[in-house]
């Protein structure tokens, strides 16, 4: 019997997100969109003006005006799209704000040259002159760090026409990724033909029977391999790219042109891989375990994902894991769990899977509307993780939007995953405490172990990877495919330690990793998860100053540069006792999953 998803009209309402305290209905959302679309053109009317404290100010409230109502109609009806992706009618809504936005960027593209052309000393008169401009304090002390790396108007309208020409190199290397390579057949556990794709290929590299995963590894990688030479070109454009532009704006190299927008210092950057370098011992504990547990002499990158422990019976219905959630994170104070409680009272959260809608889960909202969350609850561990971590997200943007103006409402990326991940390990650490079941502590064991090693590890394997690239092409070195696969490789076996076998197909990962385009992306996995288990920890062990830091921490917006925001949470990236203890945290896993394993 084949079993079907539900059509979101079988789901219970109760299961639902009510989006209606958006919109109570199309016609206020096409009202608002038609005030969008008329307005859009008054942005043009400051052309050439942004010269005086008035019309900056007239600027401002307009522009938070006009985004505030774009930001509603955007998230309802990408929102409504989301419910189900094949219904037409939130295909054409998202579709005719998405077109009125795109329009927008070029209306607006103005702006920031305009206010580049003043001094700080021209802010600092018009904040005499006009007190509410005061607020936009932090944001023109932005604006001017700008001013150095702002090229001529004429180049900078050159630079715009040439956006798509310049992404050019990701574009090329997502097709052939998504959509032209074609990897050939494997036999699944049961005997069966299938294809194999980027997209299922980690079913496949998990799977139980380790034949299956050798044969999913060697057949993705010898297509990789096939495609070397192109690959390389599209990389080695995109690193070309990214250190001319960096150099031609002032910068010291690529790396630095990136950090710049979140004010981040290179030291940060670089103390992560330095901390890496000093602990990577404990990738000879963790695949050591690996292999006593899988029962194997030898172990292959082929082996490395297959979970430790097989897949857990347990379930929970979504009250339950409500329940869990709330009482596990009560730890974070009354209040907190008041407002967290919102998020289930005021139906902030889509739950169930259902025909047609979007996979996976998320939390999102606009400075006006509840940070909504998509989840696709199927009664797993994982599924209560992944509550408590879109909470986590949730909760940051609801404190954000309450304690800040609207042009200071959104965080930063690299501090967007901090909250999402406290909430996520100190769920982890309750359950393991709350529950006698050694196989189920095992399990929840072995989920954070991966989380560490892959999002502080690996990530930070990623970051040196991409680092290296750009300065030895700065300096001269030709990126092919040999040298490119050759570095990767040597990083590879150094990440891994000594008791894994790194196959020499791995050389051709750097190719799959879409990260590598993002300017220097990678890195905020590990530090995110390095500072929200610094937090976590010290919350866990009681202390309350650690917890009105963190309270506080939530609050802030966008209104310091990140590293500030982590400071106030008792934070300092700068230092390298954050990382070493991040890694600690690894090692006691490592060692608690042993001594459980060991005492069965």
């Amino acid at each position: 019997m084949t079993i079907k998803d539900k059509t979101r009209d079988e789901i219970d309402d109760k299961y639902k997100w009510d989006l209606s305290q958006i919109y109570a209905s199309l016609e206020e959302w096409n009202k608002d969109f038609e005030y969008v679309k008329a307005s859009g053109d008054k942005y043009l009317e400051f052309k050439g003006k942004l010269n005086n404290a008035d019309n900056i100010l007239k600027y401002f409230k307009f522009d938070e005006e006009f985004s505030k109502k774009a930001d509603s109609l955007y998230m309802y009806a990408a929102l409504k799209f989301d419910e189900d992706t094949s219904n037409s009618k939130y295909q054409e809504l998202k579709g005719k704000i998405e077109k009125v936005l795109t329009d927008l960027s070029a209306k607006t593209s103005f702006v920031i040259p305009e206010m580049l052309k003043l001094s700080k000393e021209d802010f600092e008169r018009f904040m005499e002159e006009a007190s509410e401009l005061k607020m936009y304090d932090y944001e023109f002390k932005n604006i001017l760090r700008m001013k150095d790396h702002i090229l001529s108007d004429k180049e900078e309208e050159l630079l715009a026409s040439l956006c798509k020409s310049l992404n050019n190199s990701e574009d090329t290397a997502s097709y052939l990724r998504n959509s032209d390579m074609k990897f050939g057949i494997i036999k699944d556990d049961l005997g069966n033909d299938v294809e194999l794709s980027n997209t299922n290929f980690s079913k496949y590299i998990m799977d139980n029977n380790r034949e299956v995963r050798k044969s999913a590894f060697y057949t993705l990688y010898k297509e990789y391999e096939n495609l070397q030479n192109t690959f390389a070109s599209s990389y080695s454009g995109k690193v070309n790219t990214d250190n001319v532009l960096a150099l031609r704006r002032g910068f010291k190299d690529a790396r630095d042109a990136a950090l710049f927008g979140s004010n981040i210092d290179s030291k940060v950057y670089d103390n992560l891989i330095h901390v890496l370098h000093d602990n990577l011992s404990i990738m000879d504990d963790y695949y050591a375990l690996k292999k006593e547990v899988m029962g194997l002499d030898k172990i292959h990158i082929y082996d490395i994902y297959s979970s430790l422990v097989p897949e857990s019976n347990q379930s929970y219905t979504f009250e339950e894991a409500k329940k869990i959630v709330l009482d596990a994170l009560s730890i974070l104070g009354n209040d907190y769990i008041t407002d967290l409680n919102k998020a289930f009272d005021e139906k902030w959260i889509d739950v169930m899977p259902s025909k047609s809608k979007k996979g996976g889960a998320y939390s999102w909202g606009s400075y006006t509307t509840n940070p909504y969350l998509l989840l696709n609850f199927n009664g797993k561990y994982d599924d209560v993780s992944t509550l408590a971590h879109e909470l986590g997200h949730s909760m940051h943007s609801y404190y954000s939007n309450k304690n800040n103006p609207y042009i200071y409402h959104q965080y930063k990326i690299f501090v967007a995953e901090v909250a999402s991940q406290v909430n996520e390990l100190i769920l982890a650490r309750y359950l393991i405490n709350h529950t006698s079941d050694k196989s189920e502590k095992l399990a929840i064991l072995d989920s954070l172990m991966e989380l560490f090693k892959g999002s502080i590890v690996r990530q930070t394997m990623f970051a040196e990877f991409e680092y290296l690239t750009h300065k030895k092409e700065a300096e001269g070195t030709v990126l092919t495919s040999e040298f490119l696969s050759n570095e990767y490789y040597k990083l590879y076996e150094k990440y891994s330690g000594h008791n894994m076998i790194s196959d020499k197909e791995i050389r051709y990962e750097w190719e799959k990793i879409p990260h590598f385009y993002y300017d220097f992306y990678v890195y905020q996995y590990a530090t995110g998860l390095a500072a929200a288990n610094y937090i976590a920890e010290n919350i866990m062990k009681g202390d309350k100053e650690a917890l009105n830091n963190y309270l506080k921490f939530l609050t802030l917006g966008g209104s310091q540069d990140p590293i500030d925001e982590l400071k106030v949470a008792g934070v300092d990236m700068n230092s390298p006792k954050v990382i070493e203890q991040a890694l600690d945290t690894f090692r006691g896993l490592i060692e608690e999953f042993k001594n459980i394993y060991r005492s069965r």
